[in-house]
């Protein structure tokens, strides 16, 4: 939806070698406003992303700011404290602030406004979920959140809630906007279809793009959504799961201003989370959820059903659905996103990941933490999000995750989905053995045949197609690649090994 409704700078590429004290890759939420915070702070910086401003994550998220963790206070109490609780409300809390007072400094028309969040039980929902957050999310400083029997909605009748107020959404492609020219204004610049090849910290720290040139400088940050500059230990500690949103018309003034979010009895259940979206003629409903790990299953249309029937049975004037999209969370054992110093890494070199369905605060976050931490100023939050900290009481997920992961690497001794790449359908992808090999094989609607080899470059995962999305994913760590290969997300930070469109025939 953001895509369709605005307009992004013009892409400049960089074209020759450069310097700068800090050199952040990727331009989304998180890259945008530690650029941002640096550059007011006088510091010399430098963006780069192989994409357009916001053409990752960014852009598909559902752009709620909420201090309403998706984890839950007695979670992280469990996992953090008391005070690693009331920590994570502050900087969630500080986040929407903070993005409220760069809307206003900076005078960005990105929609941005306050309004109420309700937590609410679906049909299967346990009331013990309600009473246990409410008192934890007073512990943790949010003291106005309140228990209501119900949300102020007309539609449906969503039975006891938690009110959590002063929330926020905005447009996310136009605020990103904002934060670009004001970057540019104080200096920094700005480079689009860059990709950066190798990333390298220490005294002689650089980085160099596809094209050959190489920045240096002095600190850098990866703000990639999942670290590319990261082979093994981070992706132990998070995992990728795909969630799905739709976007339908409805009635102007149907539905009042607000954020909802569905609290499931279970983990493994679909959850739901919905804002409005102000238009002139009629609002957008946009419901999200459905989620499943990234490249472990294959019915992208089905779940984009399945929110659709979920949402008529709950807003009956819904009309037609006008967007469909996904994209993809990275979920941390411990509900908290890793900012920070990259582990086994130089001590220049930072990363900010794990958004956990909080990808708009958590970047944030990322951009007020790293800046600190690069112009060496105290912050609270350091030891919270620390990319290296440990979570004993996070074990039995982590090896729960991790042991998911070994299972996916069965897939390279199993058969192909075809034998030939004339069972492919025009338009779609499969997997097809050769010999030892497996390759993933295209054919466009042209009926032209798109070969490569199977193998994410990462660490090694095969990968599946996505036909919803018409890419090739990897089941593993969440790499993805678009239909003939080119990698789109991390942490591959490399294309799929093309292979002669002739072996995929035989």
């Amino acid at each position: 939806m953001w895509m369709a409704t605005a307009e992004v700078p013009a892409e400049t590429t960089l074209k020759k070698n450069t310097s700068a004290k800090v050199c952040v890759i990727g331009a989304g939420i998180a890259g945008l406003t530690t650029a941002y915070v640096l550059a007011r702070a006088g510091i010399e910086v430098i963006v780069l992303d192989d994409g357009p401003i916001g053409g990752g994550m960014t852009a598909r998220t559902t752009a709620h700011l909420t201090n309403a963790l998706d984890d839950r206070f007695y979670e992280l109490e469990r996992l953090f404290g008391e005070e690693g609780a009331r920590l994570a409300a502050q900087s969630h809390t500080s986040a929407i602030d903070q993005v409220e007072a760069i809307v206003r400094a900076e005078q960005i028309d990105c929609e941005f406004e306050r309004l109420d969040g309700y937590l609410f039980l679906p049909p299967n929902g346990r009331v013990k979920v309600l009473d246990d957050e409410l008192p934890a999310a007073h512990r943790a400083g949010l003291t106005g959140v309140r228990r209501l029997e119900r949300a102020p909605l007309d539609s449906f009748d969503t039975g006891p809630c938690l009110h959590f107020p002063r929330q926020g959404q905005f447009h996310p492609l136009k605020y990103l906007t904002g934060l670009a020219r004001a970057i540019e204004r104080e200096g920094g610049r700005i480079y689009t279809s860059t990709h950066a090849d190798e990333i390298e910290g220490g005294d002689h720290a650089h980085v160099t793009s596809t094209g050959g040139y190489q920045i240096r400088c002095e600190a850098i940050v990866v703000a990639t959504n999942s670290p590319v500059n990261d082979r093994m230990v981070i992706h132990t500690k998070q995992a990728p799961y795909t969630t799905y949103v739709i976007g339908a018309r409805i009635p102007r003034g149907s539905v009042p201003a607000m954020l909802l979010w569905d609290a499931p009895a279970d983990l493994w259940d679909p959850y739901h989370y919905i804002r409005i979206e102000r238009g002139e003629q009629a609002d957008v409903l946009i419901v999200g959820g459905e989620d499943h790990k990234t490249g472990q299953q294959h019915d992208g249309a089905q779940r984009w059903g399945k929110l659709e029937q979920w949402t008529r049975n709950r807003f009956p004037m819904l009309e037609e659905i006008e967007y469909r999209w996904s994209g993809q969370v990275m979920e941390p054992v411990d509900g908290l996103a890793f900012i920070g110093r990259n582990p086994a890494d130089a001590d220049n070199v930072f990363i900010a990941t794990g958004d956990s369905g909080m990808g708009m605060t958590h970047g944030t976050i990322a951009g007020m933490l790293l800046s600190d931490l690069i112009m060496e100023r105290e912050n609270p939050w350091k030891d919270l999000y620390d990319p290296s900290r440990k979570t004993m009481r996070s074990l039995k997920d982590f090896v729960q995750e991790n042991f998911n992961v070994a299972a996916q690497y069965t897939d390279t001794v199993t058969p192909g989905e075809v034998d030939s790449a004339e069972e492919i359908a025009k338009g779609e992808g499969a997997i097809l053995r050769k010999g030892l090999s497996k390759l993933a094989v295209y054919r466009d609607e042209d009926g032209a045949v798109h070969s490569m080899s199977a193998v994410c470059v990462h660490l090694g995962c095969i990968v599946t197609w996505n036909a919803a999305e018409k890419t090739w994913d990897c089941p593993c760590h969440g790499s993805r690649f678009d239909k003939t290969g080119k990698v789109l997300n991390g942490p591959a930070n490399t294309d799929l090994a093309p292979v002669q469109e002739e072996a995929a025939k035989r």
